[in-house]
């Protein structure tokens, strides 16, 4: 049953052209199996996407692996973003197929630190500024480094 939709992966998909080192991006964690990378057009201050390396649609065509990585760099990367914008909260938010609301058919899922009272930006919202996002991936990084994790890449240190 895995990989149904994998005939449907679309390999000139933003975060498939990210991998390959076609398009710049904000990294934050990554490891043999995933990547952590600040949204372009965050919804929240310090608003991550994790996507794992290899391809898979969405949520329904992912392997058991797949969905295991991401959860636990999602785990880690929630962790640090709580901890760096010293929110009282993290919302996570993944979307399967167009009608689910998804945009990018390349597995991923956003990791949104919350504030009380403090409603999100709207989806698509402005570009963020590259100096912002560096100093939010920043933060981030720096809390990462509470938790034990050192990023094995040193562009992302």
């Amino acid at each position: 049953m895995y990989g149904i939709q994998q005939l449907n992966y679309e390999y000139d998909n933003i975060f498939a052209k990210i991998l390959r080192g076609e398009l710049p991006s904000e990294r934050v964690f990554e490891d043999e199996e995933t990547l952590a990378l600040m949204d372009i057009m965050p919804r929240a201050d310090g608003h991550v996407i994790v996507i794992p390396k290899t391809p898979a649609r969405n949520m329904l065509d992912a392997t058991p692996e797949q969905l295991a990585s991401c959860m636990a760099s999602l785990q880690k990367v929630s962790q640090a973003a709580m901890k760096a914008f010293n929110s009282d909260g993290i919302t996570i938010l993944q979307a399967n197929e167009a009608a689910g609301g998804q945009v990018v058919f390349h597995l991923h899922f956003h990791i949104l630190p919350r504030h009380k009272g403090v409603e999100l930006r709207s989806p698509g919202s402005d570009i963020e500024k590259p100096e912002i996002l560096k100093a939010n991936a920043d933060k981030i990084r720096e809390a990462l480094k509470g938790y034990g994790v050192h990023h094995p890449n040193p562009e992302c240190e």
